[in-house]
Order: C-alpha cells, then sequence, then structure tokens
C-alpha cells in the first residue's frame, strides 16, 4: 500500500478508535493480555485471581472476598465478573423477594453466587450450575472459603439444559423461585422454555438475566416481552470499570403458563 492511501485511511482508522475506545480497550484486557497471561502463568484468570483471594482475603467473610475480587479484577487483571453495581441489584432483588430457592446457570468464579448465598433468607437453598469442570473446582473452594457449605449452597457441575432436566428427580428441586441466567446468553431462551415446559417456575417467581444488552440477548426479550408470561423490567447498567459499555440486567416476573 502506497503512503499516499494510507494516509487518506488515517482519518478514518483514529475516528474508529476514538468512538470505539472502550471497546479496544475490553478486547485488550479480556483477550490479548488474558491470553498471554495465561500461557505464561499456565493457569487460568479465575485460578490466579483465586490464589489472590487466598492471600488477600478473610476466610468467612464472604463480603471481604468480593471486594478483594473487585479490587483484583480493577488493578491487576479484569476478571469480567458481575461486578459491584449489578452485584447491588441481585442482592437486593433477593433480600426483597426471599426465596426459599435459587437456580443459578452460570456460576463462573462464584461472585455471584456468593451474593446470592449472603441474601438468602433463614433455610434457603441455592443450586449452581457450571459446565466447565475447572472453573467450578475454582468456584466450589471460593465459595467454602467464604463459609457456605453443601445445604446452602450446592454446585452441580454439568450443563444447564442436562441440569433442568433432572431437577426434580436428582436434585429434589419441585421449584425455583429465582433463576439467575449467567452462562451464555444465547442459551437463555433455549433455558427459559426449559423451566416453562417443566413447570419449574411458580407464578411470582423471580428471573434475571446478566448480559442481555452487551454481548446481548435479544430473542430471549423478545419472546420474554411478547409471549404473555412475564411482566419485564431492565435494570441499566455499565460493565465492570467500562462503565461507557452498556449492559444491563432483565428482571422478569412469571405470571404463570397464561
Amino acid at each position: 500500500m502506497s503512503p499516499a492511501i494510507a494516509l487518506a485511511f488515517l482519518p478514518l482508522v483514529v475516528t474508529l478508535l476514538v468512538r470505539y475506545r472502550h471497546y479496544f480497550r475490553l478486547l485488550v484486557r479480556m483477550v490479548l493480555l488474558r491470553s498471554l497471561r495465561d500461557c505464561l502463568s499456565g493457569l487460568r484468570i479465575e485460578e490466579r485471581a483465586f490464589s489472590y483471594v487466598l492471600t488477600h482475603a478473610l476466610p468467612g467473610d464472604p463480603s471481604h472476598i468480593l471486594t478483594t475480587l473487585d479490587h483484583w479484577s480493577s488493578h491487576c487483571e479484569y476478571l469480567g465478573h458481575m461486578g459491584p453495581v449489578k452485584g447491588q441489584i441481585l442482592m437486593r432483588l433477593v433480600e426483597e423477594r426471599a426465596p426459599a430457592s435459587v437456580l443459578e446457570l452460570g456460576t463462573h468464579c462464584g461472585y455471584s453466587t456468593l451474593l446470592i448465598a449472603r441474601a438468602l433468607p433463614p433455610g434457603g437453598r441455592l443450586l449452581t450450575v457450571e459446565w466447565d469442570p475447572r472453573m467450578a473446582a475454582v468456584a466450589e473452594k471460593l465459595i467454602r472459603l467464604a463459609g457456605f457449605d453443601e445445604r446452602t449452597v450446592e454446585l452441580i457441575v454439568s450443563s444447564s439444559e442436562e441440569v433442568i432436566l433432572c431437577l426434580r428427580t436428582q436434585y429434589q428441586l419441585n421449584r425455583a423461585d429465582m433463576v439467575l441466567l449467567a452462562h451464555r446468553p444465547r442459551c437463555y431462551l433455549r433455558d427459559l422454555q426449559l423451566l416453562e415446559a417443566h413447570a419449574l417456575l411458580p407464578a411470582g417467581a423471580t428471573v434475571l438475566a446478566d448480559h442481555v444488552l452487551f454481548p446481548g440477548a435479544p430473542r430471549f426479550l423478545q419472546y420474554a416481552k411478547s409471549c404473555g408470561r412475564y411482566r419485564c423490567r431492565l435494570h441499566h447498567t455499565g460493565l465492570p470499570d467500562f462503565p461507557a459499555i452498556k449492559d444491563g440486567i432483565a428482571q422478569l416476573t412469571y405470571t404463570g403458563p397464561g
């Protein structure tokens, strides 16, 4: 390419870099730097985060463990977790609804799991599902480090689809008063319809879905708004450490099969 042609494209490149600078920073932190550190350390980011928690957080104190993860994500490596802003929304909704049983699809490192477990009413039960065994191993250690036993928080290593099909028979969960969808946005609609088909959502159940704007779950949102079975609300937020990148948590209230 000649210098003249390159110069002709320079204003366009500069404009794109300025307009989408937050997305470029996110790409660098979440993909490029993370991949490099994975290769150099032989550990995944969640495993490095847990090592930091072990040396900086207070065992048995979920609040301090969550704050430690937030600090590590902001100052060391971007974790891509739920973060404190969405976390406050999640905890407030759990405290308000006081669900006896919660189903979380997508444990990841265990951050949102700790938020839910902290806010559960006495005797409440949380089933959290993670398909990745290596990620689940980190989350299991984090949950137990925070002081929650298996009677309160049970972690299941499997796909969300397989777990939903055997919630009654294998895990003795007849209904989910609250569901958090935090795994793959492309699976949200499928799993919501599975929960409906197996009558696992009682009238008044709350379904929360993370990342519905970024990367987005348009088919899920369209279904929830148009099927006539839910009252819908969207809590607008940004990504942790990237507030200019807009995201949100969808809050659905199940009104019944209709």
